[in-house]
């Protein structure tokens, strides 16, 4: 799911407004429950979006005329689980087109940083700030807001991948199966897995049949959502109507140190260097990450430009 880098004085990172107040309350989890399991397991919300205005059909398409083409992505969802995002064939329509015949052209589409609109950047940031008191004992520094809606056609299929953010995606149309799995699984992500992922953003990682009855299920119909942990893979399988939903993720400085250690890790490893794992020295990777750190800004300074790397849907 698409990486920006926004430079600041500390890690590179941008904090969200602390101006904003919300009375009405869009989300409901079991508080217990959010802090036994974020960012480590999977676990189900509930939301009051599914009816919202913004999530219509002719709103999406109005999004998509202000937002850059660019932004939205689509392609054949008649795939199968382990395909990979973005390999279906192209269907030969244009946005609009795609998203008015929605109901049959077999399509998986992702509407990308739709935050950036004024009015879908409010909603996220209402969400976001109800989630933010909890987060915030357990990964210190939400930053890097961003949100995404994803559309799909009828029992189209989103193929297994992971993403680099702590992602909260609410289920607003139709109904789908989310399958999640356990990041932590050495027999599901390896670290080759996470390194290739979070170094060079190559979104395909391996699936095999055997994995799936170790996937934690949710049916998820309007008003449900579920709390997908960083880089933790999944896929999706929509149900016999178009569906929609809204992911609203961020990053912390927790989830940046450890992308930038999996990154150095991924260089050694080109220069036949056998890196030591992740934890295993916490001094060994406090050198790779300011390292990593500090060259990365130097290179972001040379070229006198934001880095933009985007590897997320």
């Amino acid at each position: 799911m698409l990486f920006r880098s926004i430079v600041d004085t500390n890690l590179g990172l941008s904090a969200p407004p602390q101006s904003r107040q919300r009375t009405e309350k869009l989300l409901d989890f079991d508080m217990a429950e959010f802090r036994s399991k974020f960012n480590r397991l999977p676990f189900a919300v509930r939301h009051q979006l599914a009816d919202h205005p913004l999530f219509t059909l002719p709103s999406l398409i109005e999004l998509t005329r202000r937002l850059p083409a660019h932004y939205t992505r689509y392609n054949s969802g008649e795939v199968s689980v382990d395909d990979g995002l973005y390999n279906g064939k192209q269907n030969g329509l244009s946005i609009e087109e795609t998203i008015r015949q929605i109901e049959e052209c077999g399509t998986w589409m992702t509407i990308r940083f739709v935050h950036e609109d004024p009015a879908y950047g409010e909603l996220m940031n209402q969400c976001l700030d109800q989630i933010r008191p909890l987060s915030e004992e357990l990964a210190p520094g939400m930053v890097m807001r961003e949100a995404f809606i994803f559309v799909s056609s009828p029992n189209t299929v989103t193929p297994y991948h992971m993403d680099p953010e702590y992602n909260f995606l609410l289920h607003v149309r139709g109904q789908k199966m989310m399958h999640v799995f356990d990041k932590s699984d050495p027999e599901i992500l390896t670290e080759l897995d996470f390194e290739g992922y979070l170094s060079d953003g190559f979104t395909q990682i391996n699936f095999k049949p055997e994995y799936q009855e170790k996937a934690y299920s949710f049916d998820l119909q309007p008003g449900c959502g579920v709390h997908v942990p960083l880089t933790s893979p999944h896929w999706v399988q929509n149900g016999p109507e178009v569906s929609i939903s809204f992911s609203i993720t961020f990053r912390t400085p927790h989830s940046e140190r450890l992308r930038m250690i999996h990154s150095a890790n991924a260089f050694l490893r080109r220069k036949g260097i056998t890196p030591t794992t992740i934890g295993k020295a916490p001094l060994r990777d406090a050198l790779k990450y300011q390292t990593y750190r500090t060259l990365s800004t130097a290179k972001m300074m040379l070229s006198g430009k934001q880095a933009k790397e985007r590897y997320k849907y």
